[in-house]
């Protein structure tokens, strides 16, 4: 990247390092779960707590966004949902580098975590066990050999769709605020940009603002990733994406970067 390296980590040392920032600077966290929400003219209401707006970072399927009846239906004829795996093993990594592997159906991908683990990601739009998605890479299979490995966990479909990032008082962040595909990379870049532009809608009094904001800075995002899995699902297109890259270095960087 133009602003130096990447570092690949586990969502669970994400997520402490963001708990941890939060109690820092003392907002309070209360694990309750959130049931019904109430809109009124000068405030909400979540689960019997009142607030002046409440932010729904609820997710990909989030239980908000379809309360509140924002869910938009896909369009008939299109092409088949896509769902992510995962998986961690306890291997070595063989490259400080993030490796995407591409067969004619999924990709996988590689992230080196530790002196002593990768994580392994495969996004298809087959529902097929992991092992079986996993088996289409033959040189990763030998890569990772008999290493430990952590249970399979999955989300999908990926593509989510919302009517709207904003309700009344109630506000969408992160994946609850739509989502294309994992296929870039960018969920966790796009939903911390926009939680910053948000708070900024809020503090200046203009919570509808947050809707133009949100579709400014994920347009990048939106396009490119529209664009690619497009591409990646013609099959006349998709082997000549790697070739291509490597061929315009340039431009992939310049891509990667407008990602970024």
């Amino acid at each position: 990247f133009r602003t130096g390296h990447g570092l690949g980590a586990r969502r669970t040392l994400l997520h402490e390092a963001l708990t941890d920032r939060a109690v820092q600077l003392g907002i309070p966290i209360l694990p309750r779960r959130v049931r019904h929400v109430s809109q009124y003219v000068d405030h909400v209401t979540a689960d019997g707590m009142a607030a002046r707006f409440l932010v729904a970072a609820d997710g990909l399927h989030s239980p908000t966004r379809r309360a509140l009846g924002l869910d938009e239906r896909p369009r008939a004829g299109r092409r088949p949902p896509r769902y992510g795996l995962r998986r961690h093993y306890s291997v070595e990594p063989w490259s400080n580098l993030v490796e995407v592997h591409w067969s004619a159906d999924c990709e996988a991908y590689v992230t080196p975590l530790d002196p002593h683990q990768v994580g392994v990601a495969v996004l298809t739009s087959e529902q097929l066990p992991y092992d079986a998605q996993l088996a289409r890479f033959p040189l990763l299979v030998s890569q990772l050999g008999t290493a430990g490995r952590t249970p399979v966990r999955g989300a999908g479909p990926l593509r989510q769709q919302a009517r709207s990032r904003v309700a009344g008082r109630v506000l969408f962040v992160g994946d609850a605020a739509g989502y294309v595909d994992a296929l870039t990379g960018e969920g966790l870049a796009l939903a911390l940009t926009a939680a910053a532009e948000l708070v900024r809608c809020l503090r200046e009094g203009r919570p509808q603002a947050y809707e133009d904001a949100w579709r400014r800075l994920s347009r990048n995002y939106r396009l490119l990733t529209k664009s690619l899995l497009w591409t990646r699902n013609q099959p006349r297109l998709a082997p000549l994406i790697t070739p291509a890259a490597a061929r315009f270095p340039g431009l992939f960087q310049h891509a990667v970067n407008l990602l970024a």
